[in-house]
């Protein structure tokens, strides 16, 4: 059995090869590799991906997978819940929002099987990584109930808002568009943060030269107000860039003390988990995974591609926690202190197929999504699904 060790992120030498002794493939090295910023993977899982584990998680921080709650779902994306315990979720391919209910025994007890569908958003254009990708609803839903949704258009990446009434949403709203968009690298994902902002990550479109641009919102951390506009106390003036020198950003999560963890695609060598702030270049098409250079920050952790291919991200129980396409795994990471805290462990190796989304639900739980429909996958009967788990 190959395995495939995980590097942590700590100071090491620049380098550009790999070690492999006996059955063991260790990722010894850090650093960029010399190749073309528009080649290289993005969540393709044309190469074969590793038998082994990795860091194989221990049983006491293993979650426990208590139920199903939505099966039948077409390539599902963006992942949101509503104050009543309910959660929206979106199709990327066919643009249908659908509803996964509470449960009838309980509001902590989610309802399973296919979910009822509450709208479709126009103007989608599904291609490659692209379509209808993240969602997000801030706390203040319920004096303003506006689902916000990031998508692909035939000309761009964009983000709308609609209303949520009766079940149903309303005609979209368009807050902000021109974000580059391609086959691969369009980001996605969006959260609101505990300043009532809205966070989203977006991908460089193929073009390493947007994430250094930072006039161009491709390879960004966008921060927004909640009507679309760049946000007040923003690093550049009146520009939405939070952070730049990105690749294709698709997990972001804040801790409880309110920083901002980001998971980003690498090309051929290093994913990343990158601790983001204000301002911050992050290196990308210069840098891959650690490199030392002291025009960008270094990621707090790093993964050979075949490892992660990371998409969601959350923070529950003391720790991020990492949904992983390519690695067909969900990767616990440990943080204290906006440091890592621990060695990273995966959990459900295989077990599901390629995993998208994680997210912490009303109740504690994580709920997970597969994406076994994407087109990268191998679906089973049921696919794609959305697992409850536990922790300890």
């Amino acid at each position: 059995m190959r395995r495939a060790r995980l590097l942590l992120a700590r100071p090491v030498g620049r380098s550009v090869g790999r070690a492999v002794t006996g059955t063991v493939a260790a990722a010894l090295v850090a650093g960029a590799v010399g190749c073309s910023p528009s080649s290289g993977p993005g969540e393709d899982d044309t190469r074969p991906s590793p038998t082994g584990t990795g860091s194989t998680g221990d049983a006491a921080h293993r979650p426990r997978v208590t139920g199903v709650v939505a099966t039948g779902l077409a390539a599902p994306w963006g992942l949101a819940f509503l104050p009543d315990r309910s959660a929206l979720v979106a199709e990327r391919d066919s643009g249908r929002v659908r509803r996964i209910p509470a449960g009838s025994s309980g509001a902590d007890t989610p309802g399973s099987g296919r979910p009822a569908e509450v709208g479709r958003v126009p103007g989608v254009q599904a291609g490659g990584e692209g379509g209808l990708l993240g969602l997000a609803v801030a706390s203040t839903f319920q004096d303003q109930p506006y689902v916000y949704a990031y998508l692909t258009t035939a000309k761009d990446n964009r983000i709308v808002r609609m209303r949520y009434a009766d079940g149903r949403l309303g005609s979209p709203e368009v807050l902000l568009t021109g974000i580059p968009s391609a086959g691969v690298h369009n980001g996605g994902r969006m959260v609101f943060g505990p300043d009532g902002m809205l966070y989203v990550g977006t991908g460089d479109a193929t073009d390493g030269d947007n994430a250094q641009d930072r006039r161009s919102l491709g390879g960004k951390i966008l921060r927004l107000t909640p009507d679309g506009k760049p946000a007040p106390g923003n690093p550049f003036g009146g520009s939405p860039v939070w952070s730049y020198g990105h690749r294709n950003v698709q997990g972001l999560a804040f801790d409880p003390d309110g920083r901002l963890w980001a998971g980003e695609f690498g090309q051929d060598t290093w994913d990343e988990l990158n601790l983001i702030r204000r301002g911050g270049n992050y290196g990308w098409p210069q840098a891959e995974g650690i490199s030392q250079d002291r025009r960008s920050l270094d990621p707090v952790a790093q993964w050979p591609t075949s490892d992660a291919s990371p998409s969601g991200l959350a923070y529950a129980d003391g720790a991020l926690w990492m949904a992983g396409l390519r690695g067909r795994r969900l990767w616990r990471i440990p943080v204290r202190d906006g440091r890592r805290a621990g060695e990273p462990q995966a959990y459900f190796t295989g077990t599901y197929g390629r995993l998208r989304t994680v997210a912490v639900a009303p109740d504690g739980s994580l709920w997970l999504s597969t994406s076994n429909t994407d087109g990268r996958g191998a679906p089973e009967p049921g696919d794609d699904r959305v697992l409850r788990l536990r922790l300890p």
